[in-house]
């Protein structure tokens, strides 16, 4: 692992099926934050990053298998809402799951929750679509859709 946030990983069920629920561990880092002690709103995103990557790790589906297919997941669209602040050395709960999908798009749920007190620091839905290698919409391929039992 890289010297990233991540403590550890644990996921529930399996992986990326539907239902399923992913969750990262990560440490507030003292850079992280602004002038007032908090996580800085920018850095939220990627604290959510992080949990989707390991939901897509889990079904080993990383980048770069991604595109040896000849196609990329992106997000198109992030709604945020900032719940708490957390602070540095603060440890984190990522847990990202499948709330929704469509044959186009899909929507992950995440929270970021403080730790150990489970005080919920921020709620997002992130709406997420594949493009094929000219950057153009694409359905949701069926190898992906099979590895999320939808």
């Amino acid at each position: 692992m890289t010297e990233r946030l991540r403590l550890r990983r644990k996921e529930k069920k399996d992986g990326l099926k539907e239902n399923a629920v992913t969750e990262t561990y990560l440490k507030v880092r003292s850079y992280e934050c602004d002038s007032f002690g908090h996580v800085n709103n920018a850095v939220y995103l990627n604290y959510l990053e992080c949990g989707r990557m390991d939901v897509l790790e889990s079904g080993g589906f990383t980048l770069g298998a991604l595109k040896a297919r000849g196609v990329l997941i992106v997000v198109r669209r992030i709604e945020i809402d900032y719940k708490a602040p957390a602070k540095e050395a603060q440890h984190l709960l990522v847990r990202t799951y499948l709330k929704t999908h469509t044959r186009m798009k899909g929507v992950f749920g995440q929270e970021i929750i403080k730790q150990p007190d489970d005080i919920l620091a921020v709620k997002a839905d992130v709406t997420w679509v594949f493009v094929d290698d000219n950057g153009r919409l694409i359905p949701i391929p069926d190898f992906f859709k099979e590895a999320l039992h939808f």
